[in-house]
């Protein structure tokens, strides 16, 4: 019953809470390469800091265009977590995919990586097969004969379309986005106000 993200609690705090809890369990998970153990939330201290932004500004810049919701490792997570409620992870998946795969330098590995991803993503039938035209999948086949770096290209640039025109608005549209997005907003609002009143002078 709870495959949607409508059907989280009623109570906006809450929601934004487990929302923020699935989404640690996804990237605990996908750190550690392990199906078991979990978190309770996010942890946002020294291990995510490398990003440069703290919670409160990861969250609201999600919004702010879809290339900075994939720059950011919690974003994407965040955006996976959306898509497996609609049952589309595999667009994204993809895209992960051939980001790793264009940092290959050995061409043995551009090969069997290649040829790998084709059969997961691109080909017929495949068990992750993405939403791409017939032209697109043979230019990508009629590639994978001399793989380079740049062979999944013109796929995953309709597939990155795709999403940020399909996917990215409903995730913004999203209750559990949109009640994230309020209490990082309430949060940076208050850092903001503490910091710009000085303390009061203390009294004895």
């Amino acid at each position: 019953m709870c495959r949607t993200l409508a059907a989280f609690p009623t109570n906006c705090l809450e929601r934004a809470k487990e929302f923020k809890t699935r989404l640690g369990v996804f990237l605990h998970k996908s750190e550690l390469g392990s199906g078991t153990g979990s978190v309770g939330k996010f942890e946002w201290d020294s291990k995510h800091s490398k990003e440069g932004r703290n919670f409160s500004e990861d969250v609201l810049g999600w919004r702010e265009s879809f290339d900075l919701l994939l720059s950011s490792k919690n974003g994407v997570a965040a955006f996976h977590a959306f898509l497996k409620t609609e049952f589309s992870e595999e667009n994204l998946e993809f895209w992960l995919a051939c980001e790793e795969f264009r940092k290959l330098r050995s061409a043995t590995k551009l090969a069997s990586r290649a040829h790998r991803i084709f059969e997961e993503f691109i080909c017929s039938e495949a068990p992750k097969e993405v939403n791409i035209d017939h032209e697109t999948r043979e230019l990508t086949r009629t590639n994978l004969q001399t793989p380079t770096a740049m062979c999944f290209d013109v796929a995953q640039g309709k597939t990155r379309t795709l999403m940020e025109k399909d996917s990215y608005p409903r995730f913004l549209k999203s209750p559990a986005y949109r009640d994230l997005a309020a209490e990082a907003a309430a949060a940076s609002a208050s850092a903001a106000s503490a910091s710009a009143s000085p303390s009061e002078p203390s009294h004895t």
